[in-house]
């Protein structure tokens, strides 16, 4: 249940990342923005919060603050709901740069309860993430008819998510607060040592085995993480544009193209969880990832509604190494948990964003079929960095 119940509030912060991509078409009807001020907004909701998360996975590293889990909560939605209420560009930004930060402060407590709760299982680990992919999932679904029928001013009844998500996590945060922090808040996972201590403390299991943290590896890693997210981010933020004019000319084709590919993201990675329990974690991704490139360059040249079908695939094929970058960045950082879920979960939706703009450029000059073209080379270049990997030869087991 405690896996059930982090996995639901993981779902009620991510599902304002799916809210952007789901706002674009709405912000180009209503305020008349080109593909590369709309873009923008990608940049602002995702490039802050990768410059942040990493600098929250080190505090909570030093520091126990689980508050930040629902008070993230609050701050995604808020930022979500006041672009309805900005009365300018920059207000806009702002507004979707709050809702950034939001996600930046969740992300490395919330991967360290559920690794506690999980005890690093690939397949429960797997379930935490899908919560997340099921809140992008949902986003289209719930955002889509709000604006259709209210327009971008009804965009503060995009709350509801965020008050879901504390409701639901406030009390758990609470139980185990109340039996698992040290005495006075002492520090925890600073080192081998403390982290073992907030592993027994936290969840009952005591003793951690710890190998050293292996950095070229985290690097290669990372590398990976950011070719992945700036795929996604090109991918997601211009799909429902795209589909209007290759499919429907209305915000509900749209909709339902970014409903396809973030429900693919959650059978994704739960998929590829029970992948990797079968074939291991790296095999699975370097696979995944040459199935990703034919699956966009299916997005990109496949006309008409067939294209929805590789829709499909690409969210499962990029998706199914989601889970599978967290584990191993934290097998591979051993003694920096919240570093490593701040880096790899933080990451794998964020940093993409800091190229939305220069994709933006490319459509704006182009299309944006070019622009889907050039993301195929993205995937390759993933499975070519996996081929550098090595499993850990000590995972870290809380």
């Amino acid at each position: 249940m405690p896996t059930v119940l982090l996995a639901v509030g993981h779902g009620c912060v991510d599902i304002f990342q799916g809210i952007v991509p789901v706002m674009v078409p709405f912000l180009v009807a209503e305020r008349h923005y080109d593909y590369v001020a709309v873009s923008g907004f990608v940049l602002a909701a995702t490039v802050l919060s990768s410059v942040v998360q990493p600098v929250f996975g080190l505090l909570t590293d030093r520091w126990v603050m689980r508050w930040l889990v629902p008070a993230a909560m609050v701050c995604t939605g808020l930022g979500v709901a006041l672009v309805g209420a900005a009365g300018s560009y920059p207000l806009a930004l702002a507004a979707i740069a709050l809702s950034g930060i939001g996600v930046a402060a969740y992300h490395p407590e919330g991967a360290r309860l559920a690794r506690v709760v999980t005890g690093g299982d690939h397949v429960r680990m797997s379930w935490f993430s899908l919560g997340g992919n099921v809140g992008f999932a949902f986003a289209p679904v719930i955002a889509t008819p709000v604006l259709v029928l209210g327009g971008l001013a009804a965009a503060p009844v995009l709350l509801a998510p965020a008050l879901l998500g504390v409701l639901v996590t406030v009390p758990l945060l609470r139980r185990r607060a109340g039996g698992a922090a040290p005495a006075g808040g002492a520090t925890r996972a600073g080192t081998a040592g403390s982290a073992a201590t907030a592993g027994a403390a936290v969840g009952g299991r005591g003793g951690a085995r710890r190998g050293a943290d292996d950095w070229p590896a985290f690097g290669v890693l990372t590398g990976v993480i950011v070719l992945r997210s700036i795929a996604f981010v090109g991918l997601s933020t211009f799909l429902a544009l795209f589909v209007q004019q290759r499919v429907a000319q209305d915000a509900t084709a749209g909709g339902i193209a970014l409903f396809v590919l973030y429900a693919g993201g959650a059978v994704g990675t739960w998929l590829g969880g029970r992948m990797a329990a079968t074939w291991g974690r790296l095999p699975t991704m370097r696979v995944s990832y040459a199935a990703s490139a034919v699956a966009l360059a299916g997005v990109a040249f496949v006309p008409g509604p067939a294209l929805l079908a590789f829709v499909g695939l690409a969210s499962l094929a990029l998706y199914a190494p989601f889970s599978l970058h967290i584990t191993l960045g934290q097998d591979y950082l051993p003694s920096r948990i919240g570093t490593a879920s701040g880096v790899t979960l933080g990451l794998a939706v964020s940093v993409g964003g800091a190229f939305a703009p220069a994709l933006g450029a490319i459509a704006q000059a182009s299309s944006i079929q070019v622009m889907l073209g050039c993301l195929i080379v993205l995937p390759v270049l993933c499975a070519a960095l996996a081929l550098r990997l090595r499993e850990p030869s000590a995972p870290a087991r809380l």
